[in-house]
């Protein structure tokens, strides 16, 4: 039986931010902008998107899959970057990957807050 007398463990409103939706999604690329000055933030980021997709449905979904893709492809990019860096062009690549992450990141929170689904979330492109 369900304990819903006044001494009831409440849901907080600070663990809302944990729910999938526009609020989790927008901390997800929050998080992996906030990696360019603190390097963890973006695994805690691809954690929580991995953790909530398949939970949220409609739009919301599309967003989830552009995050992890980012974060994967940004990943690929970043080692292939610093294999490149003894040749001198992998200091390019890594100023595009940076730059890349960024846009796609404002474009998801752009999205987001407009609460529009992500045209083709598997692309690798913009």
């Amino acid at each position: 039986m369900a304990d819903t007398g006044p001494n009831a463990p409440q849901q907080r409103e600070t663990d809302k931010w944990l729910e999938p939706g526009k609020l989790n999604i927008q901390i997800v690329y929050v998080l992996y902008l906030a990696g360019f000055a603190i390097g963890i933030t973006p695994i805690v980021g691809v954690v929580i998107a991995y953790i909530n997709r398949g939970k949220a449905g409609g739009w919301v979904e599309s967003h989830y899959t552009w995050a992890i893709r980012t974060f994967w492809i940004a990943v690929a990019g970043a080692v292939a970057s610093f294999i490149l860096m003894f040749v001198a062009v992998g200091f390019l690549l890594m100023i595009a990957i940076a730059v890349w992450i960024i846009v796609r990141c404002v474009i998801g929170l752009q999205k987001a807050s407009r609460e529009e689904a992500i045209a083709d979330p598997e692309s690798w492109w913009i």
